[in-house]
């Protein structure tokens, strides 16, 4: 016999907030198995987070745009400050670094198809740089991680920047991984790999010991690319005011910084909702970090970790960033996890809207797979028209925000339009409580 919830509410059965039911599943795995968990996805653990943000749109003492009819600015310029050729974006929603490996070929295809007919960015991932993508992508990013797995001065002079990343938001000061089943013939030749075997990524850079190295390494990847491509340097949120300083004095153009839920194709869970801090958090730290540089808006900051709407666009422009980047969000665009998978993902033991289970390499809907019958379900062009849509609609939803606001360009907004609704967001985000002055740590304001 099987209880409900209401048969254990009747007989009085209570469940542990320590010793819930995920934690003594997680429990009862481990001692049966021997083998910490490995998962994808990012942390599902609730966190402070934009949805404890509200805008203080424009009425009396604000004068909004009037809806369509006014101009709201989108572009953004990225890595103006040394490169001879920054990137010019229509949008300041950016696709993330996601490797193929990670992804299939055509998923790939797809983020670039999709990107392109936006007018922004899409990234790498590691694991070097593919045909399909390098082809559909107008504004394509080389990322240049510490494994160096499909490293070739040839790509780099062909992307359009180069992004070093130091750390991840779902793994700050973990390596990657990337399990033998997908370690296909392909995989495998990109980056200099036995097939079928276990991939762990390097969790350092491989040729430099501090901040010092990280200036020779920017150095080195200018001169290879004769000073045109703008430099990023990405890190994981933690130190994060002590790390964009340490990045700006190397030579960035652009700083990203991905809070912990950020997404991720594996790693173990512990990492992902143990390591590291929330998005909120880390974003004034890297606005204090820049403007006590004197460097704000001139070099510039992308956040990624969580980003999924228009209003997430608009409250981390808002508190200083200049653009945004997302993963699972455009992976869900793709149409991973999708309700009309349903029957596999039963069959996976999972299901539409909680399959993470990446590194498998079984996903239903061809995206997160090297399995060529799977990678076969996916079209890489409706693909990239649905992910279109919803890079349009994320920026029509910030628009409509920042109009309310009375903002004429999406960079206009600032912290003064928000306000929160819980005192640790108020706390993170450095604004203040919904009806009070207050900013928990920074003022003493009460009530207006």
């Amino acid at each position: 016999m099987t209880f409900s919830d209401d048969d254990r509410a009747r007989l009085g059965l209570r469940e542990s907030a320590t010793f819930d039911r995920t934690v003594i599943a997680a429990i009862q795995r481990a001692a049966e198995t021997g083998v910490y968990d490995i998962r994808g996805w990012g942390a599902k653990r609730p966190l402070p987070h934009f949805d404890d943000l509200l805008f203080l749109g424009a009425s009396m003492s604000r004068y909004p745009l009037e809806g369509y009819r006014e101009k709201c600015g989108t572009d953004v310029v990225l890595g103006d400050r040394f490169a001879t050729y920054p990137l010019h974006l229509r949008t300041p929603v950016t696709i993330a670094g996601m490797s193929f490996g990670a992804l299939s070929g055509r998923a790939k295809e797809a983020l670039g198809r999709g990107a392109s007919e936006v007018g922004t960015s899409t990234t790498t991932g590691d694991g070097g740089m593919t045909p399909e993508e390098r082809g559909q992508s107008k504004h394509l990013v080389y990322q240049y991680l510490p494994s160096r797995y499909g490293m070739n001065p040839d790509d780099l002079r062909k992307a359009d920047a180069i992004e070093v990343v130091l750390g991840q938001g779902a793994k700050p000061g973990g390596g990657g991984m990337l399990l033998g089943q997908k370690i296909s013939e392909r995989v495998a030749g990109m980056r200099t790999l036995p097939r079928g075997i276990d991939q762990r990524s390097a969790s350092r850079h491989p040729d430099w010991t501090g901040p010092d190295d990280l200036t020779i390494k920017i150095a080195e990847l200018r001169e290879i690319t004769d000073w045109e491509k703008p430099v990023y340097v990405k890190v994981g949120a933690t130190r994060t005011y002590y790390d964009v300083k340490l990045a700006c004095h190397a030579g960035a153009d652009v700083v990203v910084v991905d809070g912990m839920q950020g997404g991720t194709a594996a790693t173990q869970e512990v990492f992902i909702e143990h390591v590291g801090i929330p998005t909120l958090a880390a974003i004034p730290q890297a606005v204090q970090a820049l403007s006590e540089l004197g460097l704000h808006r001139k070099v510039q900051l992308v956040v990624s970790g969580g980003i999924r709407t228009g209003a997430d666009v608009a409250k981390a422009m808002a508190l200083g960033a200049d653009a945004v980047a997302i993963g699972t969000a455009a992976l869900i665009a793709l149409g991973d996890n999708d309700p009309r998978h349903a029957a596999d993902y039963e069959k996976l033991g999972s299901a539409a809207g909680f399959y993470d289970d990446f590194q498998d390499g079984k996903d239903p809907a061809g995206i997160s797979t090297q399995d060529p019958e799977l990678a076969a379900r996916f079209d890489p062009v409706e693909g990239g028209r649905r992910l279109a849509n919803f890079l349009r609609v994320m920026t029509m939803e910030a628009q409509t925000i920042a109009r309310a606001c009375g903002k004429a360009h999406l960079r206009h907004l600032e912290p003064e339009d928000l306000v929160a609704v819980s005192i640790e967001a108020a706390a993170m985000a450095r604004v203040p409580l919904a009806g009070t002055s207050w900013i928990p740590g920074l003022t003493n304001g009460g009530a207006f």
